[in-house]
């Protein structure tokens, strides 16, 4: 198979970072770090090696930055992705967690999908030997190993500003497309989709003149409404299509196609409809091209449709849109991955600026149907289940006193709130927060993580903080633990640029809560804070006043919780931190662990992590023991890095089959024997037979 392309286009493209080669202090090998993004990895040799700058462009591949070491062995520390491709580009192997190959004296290119893109490029034979602990490279002796990196890191390629007007916002938003790096099937991988343009709100409509917006032939007419360009904003990015001011909402192609948005589902479900249907398909058909992996969702539609998918992969997007949207969507619906993310956005003209950062996590959006609630209403009563000796994290009963807002429920994993009030069952996201990720994403050095623990009583949570953050050897953690501070050494805290801030104490309608007084967080200017969990009482208009100083997201409160429920949430969620996940992604299993979970919700945006994933996607393995075999469940939870179109081969599976991330895999039936196998490998979130656990702490054979 010849090597497809992949149109790589445009300002959007490889963005220049912050990357290192160096030989590590412990063993024989190569450490990259990913200084932007604060990833590391490190890759092991036979014998000393002294990393050597290469030209990038020698490589082949699309990299930042390349060196060259000599060595006859590269193993990797955990098993990833992993692609070995002849000098035409076409696949010679995809690597298993079984895998035992020999291929022949050639050139080759190696792709590793770890946590950034790495690429090895070789001359002479190859030998693979993978477990699902590893994976081992073998080459000649004294091979020249030429090792490449991409960051995941995107930024904007521009700023779009709009007025007001409905007219000027369809143009807006018609530029979106420009993050996308090839209009081929591939573009439904995220590392294909680049950021898209910025939207911001001005005088004049104004688009800079050397932003790349692909051709598509898609134009998607609608009434020239917010609510209408709201919604669609995402589906425009993915179809690189135009908006344009109609009576009625419908795509239509330059080759005569037209598809209504109005039908039976209504306008929202219809755009929904053909987001997911489409990306859907471009899965399958990029099976096609540069990655013809085993996929399930593959398996799963192929036999249901009328369809040739080698076919649809060389033709145009617009013509292979025509033959997906001939496919009844209840034929595939149940392939379809469960969506990250569903967006309730209010079509005000300040929420403009979020649609960039909602498509770039192809977020279906909608517009808000909600019934408004008191965040006592939403949970049970702290009183009905305080225990005697048990305290609530508040110095003043204020307890019911928010009035939030229930969004209609999705079936998307994660939901976000862009609107008055706050959300349950939701993030509180702004404009705001999504812009202040870009202003963090400099260069930091290693994970700056800091515990203030500002009352002695809740020294529980403190401890288990200071032992976990930072646990992880290979990440370059740096932890302080701070106890008992000052309104002036509180605010120093949260000026100075750390990663994260996990707070343990008590707020009030005054603020923090400090060894002399308060420390009011909407007096603040700025705050250096990326990411923090502020688990106390009522800590919700102080995480708000944090986000729009400065700080991207964090975990606080809605009202009251009582400290015995608070604990169990904080410790539940600086262990899932810790191992990578994404803070909405946290939060959402952590708040089943206690009673005041309800109470707890994100602020700002629920991408944030704090720390890299082992695997591609943060894992959760859910076992049901009753059967002589255990029926295993893997829940799957994308990040910014790993979004929708992630594609993975679960470790513990003996099969080269891939699956789409994001919601439930399986299930799978395995031996007791197989799955302590699985748990050997890392240690991982897990719920038994209902009960949360984690894998290192269970002895598989007394379940």
């Amino acid at each position: 198979m010849s090597r497809p392309s992949l149109d790589r286009r445009g300002p959007s493209g490889w963005s220049s970072v912050t990357l290192s080669f160096d030989s590590p202090s412990d063993r024989d090998g190569v450490v990259i770090r990913d200084h932007v993004e604060r990833r590391t990895y490190t890759l092991s040799t036979s014998g000393g090696v002294d990393p050597d700058p290469i030209d990038p462009d020698s490589l082949g591949f699309p990299v930042d930055a390349a060196v060259s070491v000599t060595t006859d062995t590269v193993v990797l520390p955990t098993f990833v992705g992993a692609f070995v491709r002849d000098a035409d580009g076409a696949m010679r192997l995809e690597v298993s967690n079984d895998t035992s190959a020999r291929l022949p004296d050639g050139e080759y290119g190696i792709e590793l999908c770890a946590p950034m893109k790495l690429y090895l490029g070789v001359e002479g034979p190859v030998e693979v030997l993978a477990t699902p602990e590893r994976i081992r490279f073998e080459f000649a002796p004294g091979t020249e190993v030429r090792i490449g990196a991409r960051s995941h890191h995107e930024r904007p390629p521009g700023t779009v500003t709009t007025t007001d007007d409905p007219e000027d916002v369809l143009a807006a938003v018609s530029t979106l497309g420009a993050a996308l790096k090839t209009t081929s099937p591939e573009r439904s991988f995220p590392t294909l989709r680049g950021h898209p343009p910025l939207v911001e709100r001005g005088d004049d409509l104004r688009v800079p003149d050397d932003l790349d917006v692909p051709d598509t032939g898609v134009r998607i007419e609608l009434p020239p409404e917010r609510r209408y360009a709201y919604v669609a904003a995402p589906l425009a990015l993915y179809l690189g299509a135009d908006l344009v001011a109609a009576n009625a909402p419908r795509i239509v192609t330059d080759e005569g196609f037209e598809h209504s948005l109005d039908g039976r589902r209504g306008f929202e479900g219809e755009v929904e409809r053909v987001l997911k249907q489409t990306f859907l398909l471009d899965c399958v058909t990029r099976t096609e091209g540069y990655y013809p992996v085993d996929l399930h969702e593959r398996q799963g539609v192929e036999p249901l449709v009328d369809l040739d998918f080698a076919d649809l992969y060389d033709r145009s997007l617009a013509e292979r849109l025509q033959a997906h949207l001939s496919v009844p969507y209840e034929v595939v619906e149940e392939f379809v991955p469960t969506w990250k993310l569903t967006a309730h956005v209010e079509p005000t003209p300040e929420h403009v600026a979020a649609l960039p950062f909602l498509a770039d996590d192809l977020a279906v959006v909608r517009t808000p149907r909600t019934r408004e609630v008191t965040a006592q209403s939403s949970s049970l009563p702290v009183g009905e289940f305080a225990r005697d000796g048990d305290f609530t994290r508040s110095t003043a009963d204020s307890s019911g006193k928010l009035p939030v807002v229930e969004p209609e429920p999705t079936d998307s994993i994660e939901q976000a709130w862009l609107g008055d009030s706050a959300p349950i069952d939701a993030s509180k996201a702004t404009p705001t927060a999504f812009r202040n990720r870009l202003d963090h994403d400099e260069p930091d050095g290693d994970i700056d993580i800091v515990v203030v623990c500002n009352d002695t009583a809740m020294g529980e949570e403190r401890d288990l903080a200071a032992e976990v953050y930072g646990s992880r050897e290979e990440l370059p953690f740096d932890v302080t633990v701070r106890r008992d501070l000052t309104a002036r050494e509180l605010r120093g805290v949260l000026a100075d640029d750390a990663a994260f801030l996990h707070y343990i104490g008590h707020i009030d309608e005054e603020g923090f809560e400090c060894a002399d007084g308060h420390l009011d967080a909407t007096t603040l200017e700025s705050v250096g804070v990326e990411a923090f969990v502020l688990n106390a009482c009522q800590s919700y208009e102080q995480g708000m006043a944090l986000v729009e100083a400065g700080s991207v997201g964090g975990v606080v409160t809605l009202d009251d919780v009582i400290n015995s429920g608070a604990v169990r949430v904080g410790k539940t969620m600086i262990r899932l931190l810790n191992r990578g996940f994404p803070l909405r992604a946290a939060l959402s299993i952590a708040k089943g662990r206690s009673l005041v979970g309800d109470s707890y919700i994100v602020v700002g945006d629920g991408n944030v992590e704090i720390s890299q994933t082992e695997s591609k996607v943060a894992l959760l393995f859910e076992i049901d023991t009753s059967g002589e075999e255990l029926n295993v469940v893997i829940r799957t939870y994308l990040s910014k890095h790993a979004g929708m179109g992630t594609h993975l081969m679960p470790h513990i599976l003996s099969s080269t089959k891939s699956y789409l991330g994001s919601g439930k895999l399986g299930p799978f039936m395995m031996t007791r024997e197989q799955l302590q196998q699985a748990f050997f490998v890392d240690n991982f979130p897990a719920k038994i037979d209902g009960q949360f656990v984690w894998s290192s702490s269970v002895d598989v054979f007394s379940i």
